[in-house]
């Protein structure tokens, strides 16, 4: 499991080291978009299947669906307080008078 982990992480990190330094041509660089949305329609495509085929996943579907709903609100709770505590107080400092509405 952690060979896993940081196989993502080194691709992941692979990955921003070739877009920092612009290794990439143009043309490449106008369909990453296409690519990614391609890449993640097959992801979803394969979770749906492995889904499917695994019967346990198949009859606890409504609790599961209960937690993933009850897990993604706090986490966009958190998020939304999170970056409004962020703005008012980290960025504020920052900017000093700059920018006051």
């Amino acid at each position: 499991m952690l060979t896993r982990l940081l196989l993502y992480l080194g691709i992941l990190i692979l990955g921003a080291y070739i877009g920092f330094k612009d290794k990439i041509s143009g043309k490449l660089k106008s369909q990453l978009s296409n690519i990614q949305n391609i890449c993640l329609l097959f992801l979803l495509f394969v979770m749906g299947i492995k889904i499917g085929i695994d019967e346990n996943v198949i009859n606890s579907f409504f609790s599961l669906g209960v937690k993933a709903f009850i897990m993604s609100l706090f986490t966009i709770g958190f998020s939304i307080i999170g970056v409004f505590f962020v703005s008012k107080f980290i960025l504020k400092k920052k900017r000093g008078d700059r920018f006051e509405s």
